[in-house]
């Protein structure tokens, strides 16, 4: 807020209409008469006055009754730096992530400094020291070592830093990410509608491709899964369930499925992946041994390689359940502001998901013949 008045030449009344004028942080903020009293100081009579006056004189927009918003931004406010440690190429939906972010990130004039974990518990912390030298603001943190977490956001905490963590929960940390239990109901009600009508309904074998280190809450997608299926498929529940480690790597899935299939004798084995490149490797594994009419997957993420793959002609990759990570960098740079600007923000944000089958995908993704991804 504004220094006290001091001067003589000072009038107190555009002194505090200045005060209400800067609780609006950023453009397009919205805020109410109790979000203004309880930044100003201001009693509420005064500082429902105040914005009515300002709100006639054009200087804030009226929302409903009791909300406001400000067009511009009356604060000089510091360009902050932000932390983002990632894990680059590994795959297109990190690429997505980073490139989002960035893009955000500049068209908020903030400065971001990337550094790649690589994905591994070692390099994050290597990652995350880099990030604390460079005298970052706030930090991001997307890595998929769940043991490592709160060791990060110790170090985080030791030096004041907010800290965001994507998909990934971390101790105190604001968690951005899936909606782990929803995303595999999606699933799960995927496989079950697609064995009714291919099948009817015979499922002999229910495969559940896991990535154990990055710890339970993203497994949690492979429990939403299975009740996703048995909702609507109940019979079910009797059926032979196998847990699986890809590690969220496509090799590694490949081997693991391809190993399983040399002893199991299913006829109609349905796959649920923790993502799609856990989804991709399973899939490959059935082609190999020449069963894959008798398999159907579902990944998570809707990564351009699933995007890809749905596209294929008679492919049994029958849906990815969307994240939109090009969506990613918009959200998380509005809640590295709240933090930044010391405003209230709840302790977990999650996306919106949506099932993306070869039917909608060129709704959902129609430019990506341009990126190459079709």
């Amino acid at each position: 807020m504004a220094p006290p008045v001091t001067s003589r030449y000072m009038i107190r009344s555009i002194v505090r209409a200045a005060d209400v004028l800067r609780a609006f942080q950023n453009p397009g903020d919205i805020l109410r008469l109790c979000d203004i009293v309880r930044i100003t100081g201001l009693d509420k009579g005064t500082a429902f006055r105040l914005l009515r006056t300002l709100s006639e004189c054009g200087f804030l927009d009226r929302v409903g009754t009791q909300k406001y918003s400000c067009p511009v931004s009356f604060n000089k406010r510091k360009r902050y730096r932000i932390g983002f440690a990632g894990g680059g190429d590994k795959s297109l939906f990190n690429r997505e992530v980073t490139n989002s972010l960035t893009q955000a990130a500049a068209e908020s004039a903030m400065d971001i400094f990337i550094v790649d974990n690589q994905y591994s518990g070692k390099h994050s912390l290597r990652a995350i020291d880099r990030l604390l030298k460079e005298s970052v603001d706030l930090i991001i943190e997307y890595q998929s070592t769940y043991d490592i977490a709160p060791l990060i956001a110790s170090k985080c905490a030791a030096r004041g830093i907010p800290l965001i963590a994507v998909e990934i929960p971390h101790p105190g940390a604001i968690y951005f990410g899936a909606n782990n239990y929803e995303a595999g109901l999606i699933a799960g009600r995927c496989l079950a509608r697609w064995a009714k009508a291919r099948w009817g309904g015979e499922v002999d074998e229910v495969i559940l491709i896991e990535q154990r280190r990055a710890g339970p809450i993203p497994q949690v997608r492979l429990v939403g899964s299975i009740d996703g299926l048995v909702d609507v498929l109940p019979s079910a529940r009797n059926c032979r369930v196998v847990n699986l480690d890809g590690d969220s790597d496509f090799g590694k899935s490949l081997v693991a499925v391809r190993r399983h299939l040399a002893f199991s004798k299913g006829k109609h084995v349905l796959v649920a992946a923790l993502d799609d490149t856990s989804a991709l490797g399973a899939l490959r594994a059935f082609e190999e041994v020449g069963r894959a009419d008798g398999c159907a997957v579902v990944g998570q993420n809707a990564a351009p390689e699933a995007r890809f793959e749905l596209r294929r002609k008679e492919t049994r990759l029958i849906g990815s359940v969307g994240y939109f990570p090009e969506r990613y960098g918009n959200a998380l740079i509005r809640i590295a502001l709240d933090l930044l600007n010391k405003k209230s923000v709840p302790p977990a944000l999650f996306i919106k998901h949506s099932l993306i089958t070869a039917d909608n995908v060129d709704r959902f993704y129609p430019n990506d013949k341009l990126m190459g991804y079709a």
